[in-house]
């Protein structure tokens, strides 16, 4: 889905949960904008808007409960390195848990895409698509 035109230095597990969680956000937002995008022509104000009940911290975490049973053994334990990450910000508007479980959602984005497993970010997204 996404060009590559890059090499990683590393295996993408080499990579800090915050360095994944960064990619993660980047991969899940673009995901997001374009499902919304493929629903019809809105307004930029409005596609902001439903953009959020997807990206929110509390979304995120949400999303999480859903999601945390049908992970992999190896997917557990990369949300869980993100989720236990030490973050040095918290938004003003998101409560700590929910910001950790985002971030751990992000950092396991994150590593399956630098891992080149866009066919399990498909089957994790269309699983939050079809939710809402």
């Amino acid at each position: 889905m996404l060009g590559r035109n890059f090499k990683l230095e590393e295996k993408p597990s080499m990579y800090s949960p915050l360095t994944l969680a960064y990619v993660g956000d980047g991969v899940y937002e673009l995901y997001v904008r374009s499902f919304l995008v493929s629903r019809g022509n809105l307004s930029s104000k409005l596609l902001h808007r439903e953009a959020t009940a997807y990206v929110s911290a509390e979304a995120q975490s949400n999303f999480m409960e859903i999601l945390e049973p049908l992970l992999t053994e190896e997917e557990t334990a990369v949300y869980k390195r993100g989720r236990n990450a030490k973050s040095y910000t918290v938004p003003k508007h998101a409560q700590l848990i929910d910001y950790k479980r985002a971030t751990g959602l992000e950092t396991l984005i994150g590593y399956l895409y630098l891992s080149e497993r866009e066919d399990r970010i498909e089957e994790i997204m269309s699983l939050l698509f079809n939710k809402k």
